[in-house]
């Protein structure tokens, strides 16, 4: 049997919809805003419905027209605001009742399951985490050549 990739869309949509009726949803995030914590199209993530919401958890939210997996960085009211552990820059914002679910654990292409800690080191090292991220990623290639990675199946 082939392996099938949907659109983001389309998975995150069905995800949010199961998560609004009370499900516990794993899914493979894509692409790199969350490193180093998350790594797209390496670890999977578990989604639970959002039990109250703060600063530092990881949620899915559907602000603007699409699907975000980002850290909540600021709440103001029903305002929540957005990034990537990833990013340089850059915000989304959107509404308390967007966030469609709350990152409950991380689970690696090993198996091993890791609680999603607040950040609030990494946030705090913003004006630094272009050296870390270049760090990180030169290490990671590094490591790959190393031992690299079995085919995914």
């Amino acid at each position: 049997m082939g392996k099938v990739v949907l659109p983001n869309e389309v998975v995150l949509g069905e995800a949010a919809h199961l998560l609004a009726e009370g499900h516990e949803v794993v899914v493979v995030p894509k692409g790199r805003s969350m490193l180093p914590f998350i790594r797209g199209d390496e670890d999977k993530v578990v989604l639970n419905a959002p039990k109250g919401i703060k600063v530092g958890d990881i949620v899915l939210a559907h602000f603007g027209g699409r699907f975000i997996l980002h850290r909540i960085i600021a709440i103001d009211g029903d305002q929540v605001t957005l990034m990537g552990d990833g990013n340089l820059q850059g915000t989304e914002q959107g509404r308390k009742e967007e966030v469609a679910g709350i990152v409950t654990d991380i689970i690696t292409p090993k198996g091993r399951h890791r609680k999603p800690t607040n950040g609030w080191l990494w946030r705090k090292l913003l004006p630094i985490r272009k050296y870390l991220l270049k760090i990180y990623r030169k290490w990671n290639k590094l490591k790959n050549k190393i031992h690299p990675l079995p085919p995914s199946s």
